[in-house]
């Protein structure tokens, strides 16, 4: 393994810094008061359309993509530091690059697995930043961090499907821009466990969606994820073409999705983490406690000496898988993926919540950007699968190397 940035990440990685620095750092406040102006949470203020105006001119776009038919073509491993970097501005960063979950993955999955009119009709404007979409997997009724328990009915009627069922945390749909839903839901309850489910597209102006409310992350937006909302779907019928593959193979396009996803998830933790510690060592060196700077006291060294230990040891599991899905699949990585996706949120987590410590109230303000942080590396511990899930799954890939054969 060869973590050595080759010259195209290099000038990229180059790039990107510069804009972070000269862009993207000085709109957080300025989006900020944007959108506390315009009265609305999820309101799309105009800073945004600028940064993502001038990251197109620049070519940072569509970085994540790798097919080189609708994206820059990077592997895995080259875009892990770009999107480390987009992780020190996670509110802003990553949807002025057309890099935002949940639009990756949607658009990953209307590439692999949309029809051509599908993807001329959806994945065209998602590309151009022109639009925004939502994926609606999780249920209030069910436990949903086992995907087979997804009770939202989708049936055929003739030419066209009809969709009944109520979604929560559908990422993306309280966005103004939001015009398409990507819906799992089940087209054969008799079927096999794994091969009930189905994904279809519906126009979010579809008679019969309601969006109920927004869905607040400790009190935050949870952007750049276009906000989280609760949708019911009320006899919603839509044209049959617009189901994505065929019947019942829902479960499986939601596992080729996530598994990209929890990697990007990742790649951004891990420079989350390097912001929060960043602030951390300016803040102890900056500040005086009990006659001695903060940097001077032993528990502050530890911080963050353990914080450049855990940050170095995520990031190296983090570019091991993403070499892994680069030369062996996505498969050949799951093991690692789900490692990641169980170390890496927690490790952020620990550092930022040092960080905030060490800020004292400021820390837990909105005069840092810490406590937003917080809050979205705590939530990454239970989006696209809790901790729990990827351990036991985990632990019983781990147990077949030394069961015997029965």
């Amino acid at each position: 393994m060869d973590f050595a940035y080759d010259v195209r990440t290099e000038q990229l990685r180059g790039e990107l810094t510069e804009f972070l620095a000269q862009h993207v750092h000085p709109a957080e406040a300025v989006h900020a008061a944007q959108v506390a102006a315009a009265g609305d949470p999820w309101a799309r203020p105009p800073v945004l359309a600028e940064l993502k105006a001038e990251a197109r001119r620049r070519g940072l776009w569509n970085l994540f993509l790798s097919d080189p038919r609708y994206g820059a073509g990077l592997t895995n491993l080259q875009y892990a530091p770009l999107a480390e970097l987009t992780g020190r501005s996670p509110h802003l960063a990553p949807e002025a690059l057309n890099c935002a979950a949940p639009d990756t993955g949607n658009m990953e999955l209307l590439a692999e697995f949309g029809s051509p009119a599908q993807r001329e009709r959806w994945l065209t404007p998602l590309l151009a930043g022109e639009i925004r979409s939502a994926f609606c997997m999780t249920e209030p009724e069910v436990a949903s961090s086992d995907a087979t328990n997804i009770a939202t009915s989708i049936r055929r009627d003739g030419d066209h499907y009809v969709i009944d069922g109520r979604k929560w945390w559908s990422s993306g749909a309280m966005d103004p821009a939001c015009e398409i839903l990507i819906v799992m839901g089940k087209t054969d309850p008799g079927a096999d466990r794994h091969r009930q489910q189905s994904m279809i597209l519906v126009p979010r102006d579809t008679p019969g969606v309601t969006v109920r409310r927004g869905m607040t992350v400790f009190g935050y937006t949870d952007a750049p994820h276009g906000g989280h909302a609760e949708i019911d779907f009320a006899g919603v019928r839509v044209p049959a073409e617009h189901l994505v593959g065929a019947e019942g193979i829902g479960f499986a396009i939601a596992q080729a999705r996530l598994g990209p996803g929890r990697i990007h998830h990742c790649m951004r933790l891990v420079g989350m983490a390097e912001r929060a510690l960043e602030l951390l060592c300016r803040r102890a060196t900056e500040r005086v406690a009990f006659g001695r700077p903060l940097a001077e006291q032993g528990v502050v060294r530890e911080w963050i000496a353990e914080s450049r230990v855990r940050i170095e040891q995520a990031r190296l599991l983090v570019l091991k898988t993403a070499w892994l899905m680069d030369t062996v699949g996505n498969k050949g990585a799951h093991t690692e993926i789900q490692a990641i996706k169980i170390a890496t949120p927690a490790m952020t987590e620990w550092v930022i919540d040092k960080a905030i410590q060490a800020h004292g109230a400021a820390g837990v303000s909105q005069d840092t950007p810490l406590a937003a942080l917080w809050a979205q590396a705590r939530t990454l511990r239970l989006a696209d699968g809790p901790d729990e899930v990827h351990r036991a799954s985990l632990a019983k890939r781990e147990l077949r190397r030394w069961t015997s054969p029965t």
